[in-house]
């Protein structure tokens, strides 16, 4: 179990980190931002992977991983937005 958290953790930074490389412009989120990002993209791109019945919300595969970006970078770009009219 804890590994599995460990492991969502460091992969839902590695897809915020992602997230960020591919919006265009400069992003003012932290750190801790871009890890809550990552892993709900994570959360996410696992949900509608098993959705389509290619993998598990807990284990991405690839179709789930490209999922997991794709949402990543949406909430990036919505926290950016919500963050630059305040």
């Amino acid at each position: 179990m804890i590994f599995q958290i460990l492991g969502l953790l460091f992969i839902g930074l590695v897809i915020g980190a992602l997230a960020r490389l591919i919006k265009p412009g400069r992003q003012k989120l932290s750190i801790w931002m871009t890890l809550v990002l990552g892993v709900v993209g994570a959360l996410i791109g696992g949900f509608l992977a098993s959705l389509l019945g290619t993998g598990n919300i807990f284990e991405l595969d690839f179709l789930g991983f490209v999922f997991a970006v794709v949402a990543a970078v949406l909430l990036v770009g919505v926290a950016e937005g919500a963050s630059a009219r305040k």
